[in-house]
């Protein structure tokens, strides 16, 4: 049976890439690995397969991702691995995916609105196309437009995706605040980066510049935001307590390898 061909924006590491695999098919593949590619954890956005844009050879990779001479469906064409994030329309954008490393793959849909901001402090992780580790006194929306949209900042860029960790206790009370469970090493650093913002005139401040952009799934607060120049977009995290009672094996196999990175 013939099969369709799909585009992926993948964000760990970031890459537009035709496929001949199912977004379930392809999170296993792009998770677990192959001879060519380690395996780990892996996010990624399916693209409308009618997306297209001068910046990219989209057609001659659909071109080329043709079955192997066995019959079995190709896996991956890599059309583009620098500055992809920018140049995909957001409302091109379909499901996010959330893939663990063993493989099992959670679709997340694009909210209806943004959510509300909240007091305290917060911290995000930056995905795509930089990826440090950020502390701000900003909400996600704010975050975004000083990222993306203002014109005094020395660090813009194009577009951006990212994700708003837990802080517990900390929000409120970086100094005394417990850990509880946390997933975070150098605790007392993210203290000290935490109470910064209190004490300097500053919005936001890098916790690491080379962050792994691999992060705890158990430790996402309110979702991935993305967003470009022209709009921003949120795909919410369900509530621990909706994972364990409708995705209950993606779950345990993200709080396994929380376990196994302690």
């Amino acid at each position: 049976m013939a099969r369709d061909v799909h585009l992926y924006l993948s964000l760990i590491p970031e890459a537009l890439i035709a496929s001949m695999l199912t977004p379930e098919e392809f999170g296993v593949y792009y998770a677990v690995g192959t001879s060519k590619k380690a395996h780990g954890q892996a996010i990624f956005f399916e693209v409308d397969a009618d997306f297209r844009h001068d910046y990219f050879r989209i057609d001659e990779g659909i071109r080329r991702c043709t079955p192997h001479e066995d019959g079995s469906p190709k896996a991956s064409i890599y059309i583009s691995v620098y500055r992809v994030l920018e140049h995909v329309a957001l409302d091109a954008l379909g499901m996010l995916y959330l893939v663990t490393p063993d493989g099992r793959v959670l679709g997340l849909e694009a909210g209806e609105a943004l959510p509300l901001g909240t007091d305290g402090l917060h911290l995000y992780q930056e995905i795509a196309p930089v990826h440090p580790l950020v502390v701000s006194s900003l909400d996600p929306k704010a975050f975004y437009e000083l990222i993306v949209k203002s014109p005094s900042s020395l660090l813009r860029l194009p577009a951006i995706c990212f994700v708003e960790l837990r802080l517990g206790e900390l929000a409120a009370d970086p100094l005394h605040g417990a850990i509880g469970d946390l997933p975070y090493s150098r605790t007392g650093h993210l203290r000290q980066c935490l109470m910064a913002l209190a004490t300097k005139s500053v919005a936001a401040k890098m916790v690491n510049r080379t962050e792994p952009a691999a992060f705890h799934y158990r430790a996402i607060k309110s979702g991935f935001f993305v967003g470009n120049e022209a709009s921003l977009r949120h795909f919410p995290m369900p509530s621990p307590e909706n994972l364990r009672s409708e995705n209950y094996r993606w779950w345990r196999s993200a709080e396994m390898a929380c376990r196994e990175r302690r």
